[in-house]
């Protein structure tokens, strides 16, 4: 599976943006997908990660009411809606897909396959 992260870019405190997550070589729809990011000088974490089916979703405290998890199987791609962004949402954002999934984490470890990241800067 390849992945491909856009949607990246300079947003104000407070705006939005929408990133894609685009598979090719395989199809998305039996692996859960997430979506990490690593800010410079800090270890990568978990942003949202969601089932294949799209059915469920686990979101980092940091995130919970800010930002949606989606996925279209039909299109192989998932994304990530970001609003309300804050300062400490400037970060490179990974998506990957793996083989494990839970309601109440999400582990990079379960994590096989990873894109290249896409840079989210929000400024004041």
């Amino acid at each position: 599976v390849q992945l491909q992260a856009s949607g990246g870019g300079l947003v104000q405190s407070g705006g939005s943006l929408r990133l894609s997550c685009e598979a090719s070589g395989s199809t998305l729809d039996h692996y859960p997908v997430g979506w990490f990011r690593q800010a410079p000088g800090e270890e990568r974490e978990a942003v949202s990660c969601i089932k294949p089916s799209g059915g469920s979703a686990y979101y980092a405290d940091s995130v919970k009411d800010r930002f949606i998890i989606s996925r279209d199987n039909a299109k192989n791609t998932v994304y990530l809606q970001m609003n309300s962004l804050k300062l400490e949402d400037t970060a490179a954002y990974y998506c990957a897909a793996g083989h494990g999934y839970s309601d109440h984490a999400c582990i990079p470890q379960w994590y096989d396959y990873w894109g290249h990241g896409t840079l989210v800067t929000v400024s004041s």
